[in-house]
């Protein structure tokens, strides 16, 4: 008879799993390729215990911004404060760049724990905006899951925890976009009305979204290119070609629409990935090449994306 068990204990049968998922996603010998050191990434996601966020931490070493960013938000998506610690030294560390800094933000406020308010509230007045904007989404977030409001959210049909509840009192598109748009309105607000569109999924939800990325704000149109990613609807890829496209765009945006076009792997993604792959902004760059890994695994038979050098089950004869 065949069962199936669950990584974790899969992981008894391979004591030296860790140690190859370590020196796959800090590169030790130097030539691992970056979108292979994701996928080792994403299975130490999915174990999620202290030993994998350990691991995990070592990456913030790393050269790659775009590593760094992806391991804080994998840190915050395992939601366990024990990464709070490494995520609050990311946060204050001045000379990393804006977008590991940000993330290490988000991370915090998808953790949840009422003890990160005061670094976020210490950062609310930071010199880059897009770390400014986020620290105020987070604080929000951890205010709004501690308060009365807590037991108000509504569940996704998407498991990633995201920097802001959606929306769940408003059904009409209509005015879920007027408030997406209205930037006179809280950040906050204007998130939960883009999550609510994200779970609508409909291909007037999409084109809703696809208005905010002509938003004044960086972060926003960062996360409506992220949203597009977990959607994967064709109805957004022109929007995204524009963005990834536009060279006066910024790095992070254009990076997250990079990673939702592998998402999204229609044949008209293709070409503008490799078109790309060899962009001067290395983090726009990497994000092809990690991309075009994600379009072939769409395309392909495989059952996970985060292999990570062990398989999520292992059949096992009894």
């Amino acid at each position: 008879m065949t069962s199936q068990i669950t990584l974790q204990e899969s992981l008894k049968l391979d004591p030296a799993a860790y140690d190859n998922l370590e020196t796959t996603l800090t590169n030790k010998n130097g030539q691992i390729p970056l979108h292979k050191r994701f996928r080792a990434m994403f299975t130490l996601k999915n174990l999620a215990d202290k030993e994998s966020i350990d691991i995990l931490a070592k990456a913030f070493d790393d050269d790659s911004i775009l590593l760094k960013h992806e391991v804080a938000y994998v840190l915050g998506q395992i939601k366990n404060p024990y990464a709070n610690p490494v995520l609050r030294s990311i946060l204050a560390n001045q000379s990393e760049d804006p977008m590991v800094r940000h993330e290490a933000a988000e991370a915090l406020g998808a953790i949840g724990d009422l003890s990160s308010l005061d670094i976020l509230e210490e950062y609310l007045h930071d010199e880059n905006v897009v770390v400014r904007e986020t620290c105020e989404l987070a604080i929000a977030k951890i205010k709004y899951e501690n308060g009365k409001n807590g037991q108000e959210i509504s569940k996704s049909i998407y498991t990633s925890i995201d920097p802001a509840p959606p929306n769940g009192k408003v059904q009409s598109v209509t005015k879920l976009r007027d408030i997406l748009l209205d930037t006179n309105l809280p950040l906050f607000e204007r998130y939960r009305a883009m999550f609510a569109l994200r779970n609508l999924g409909t291909t007037e939800a999409v084109l809703a979204l696809a208005q905010g990325l002509d938003d004044p704000s960086d972060l926003f149109r960062h996360e409506i290119a992220y949203v597009f990613g977990q959607i994967q609807s064709p109805a957004s890829v022109p929007a995204l070609i524009k963005t990834l496209e536009n060279m006066n765009e910024l790095y992070m945006v254009r990076h997250e629409a990079a990673e939702a076009l592998g998402s999204i792997a229609t044949s008209d993604c293709l070409p503008v990935l490799r078109k790309f792959k060899n962009d001067q902004e290395r983090v726009v760059k990497e994000s092809c090449e990690v991309a075009l890994d994600m379009f072939e695994y769409e395309n392909s038979q495989e059952f996970q994306y985060a292999d990570g050098l062990i398989n999520q089950s292992i059949a096992v004869d009894k």
